[in-house]
């Protein structure tokens, strides 16, 4: 019987699947064990990927965020510089070209008071956005931080805040504006976003409290308790990362919702007044001549009907990417 030979330093013996064996070299055999990708569940490195990783994969894949996400990063630009579009100033008006269609350099024609209505429209997003955005981090950040203590610590503290809540909710968003702007005299964006504020809290805090009381049962915080973890320690470390999830879902299209809401308060005349510009202000005052200058209202109807829209559109992606039972 023939002596079996040792393999040469460096080989390396491979199963191929069926049965059998290959022989390779080390550098082979060390190819065939960096599967690109790694393992099911890992990154390009081998890392365990997390939820935020997969969704913004999920993210970049999906035509309705590209889209949203396009027309959100113009809006923004164009409320931080809206002289890069608009040359005009939109306070400049001629009553002797009031009604008057599009004309070279004003596509978008005239008003009832002779202002221009592109720049007006161009110059209302930045009043939209503003109050938008600051509105949803006042009510994400304020909201969140009651509904999660109530979550975490529960008892006493819990059921009061769930009745406070419940006042809340009870009260008519628009009814409310009414009535608490109308005996505002500030000309400013502040008076409402604190309106916002004051009545859209109880909406992300209960969603808050639902996320934190969920993630609070886990095991991993159950883990960092044993080992003497503080309060402050597990909610900031723990629990505030995998459960700030459906926050950032509703935050994201209640964005929307308070620009439309700004739009409907400044219609209504009690939110944003002249000489303030704003999409409101503006469908306001081109309603009375819906007949004769309808380009007048279309067009920061337009405006605010796509702004509305792209948030709305993105806060939906963000949902999906995000909601593990969807995957």
């Amino acid at each position: 019987m023939r002596e079996q030979q040792p393999y040469e330093a460096g080989r390396a013996i491979a199963g191929t699947g069926m049965g059998g064996a290959m022989d390779l070299a080390a550098s082979e055999a060390t190819t065939l064990e960096r599967t690109p990708g790694g393992p099911e569940g890992t990154g390009p490195a081998g890392r365990p990927r997390s939820l935020w990783s997969d969704a913004w994969r999920d993210l970049r894949r999906d035509p309705v965020f590209l889209v949203s996400a396009l027309v959100i990063l113009f809006l923004v630009f164009v409320s931080v510089w809206p002289s890069a579009i608009a040359s005009g100033n939109p306070l400049t008006c001629d009553l002797a070209k009031a009604q008057d269609g599009s004309a070279p350099g004003h596509p978008f024609g005239y008003d009832g008071q002779g202002c221009d209505v592109y720049t007006r429209t161009v110059y209302g997003a930045r009043t939209s956005v503003t109050v938008g955005v600051l509105a949803t981090l006042g009510v994400s950040v304020f909201g969140s931080v009651l509904g999660g203590l109530a979550g975490y610590f529960g008892g006493r503290w819990d059921a009061v805040l769930s009745r406070i809540t419940d006042i809340f909710f009870a009260i008519p968003v628009v009814l409310g504006g009414l009535v608490l702007l109308s005996v505002v005299t500030s000309n400013t964006v502040w008076p409402v976003i604190g309106f916002m504020v004051l009545l859209g809290w109880p909406q992300i805090s209960r969603i808050a409290r639902g996320s934190v009381i969920t993630a609070k049962q886990n095991d991993y915080v159950q883990a960092a308790r044993a080992l003497g973890a503080s309060d402050s320690r597990i909610l900031l470390r723990h629990i505030a990362p995998n459960a700030v999830a459906p926050v950032i879902v509703v935050a994201t299209i209640a964005l929307g919702t308070y620009i439309a809401l700004e739009a409907t308060l400044s219609y209504l005349g009690v939110g944003l007044k002249p000489p303030s510009v704003s999409w409101g202000i503006d469908i306001s005052a081109a309603s009375p001549y819906i007949r004769n200058a309808p380009h007048a209202l279309l067009w920061p109807s337009g405006a605010l009907a796509v702004t509305v829209l792209a948030f709305i559109m993105l806060g939906d992606a963000v949902r999906d990417a995000l909601d593990p039972k969807l995957r």
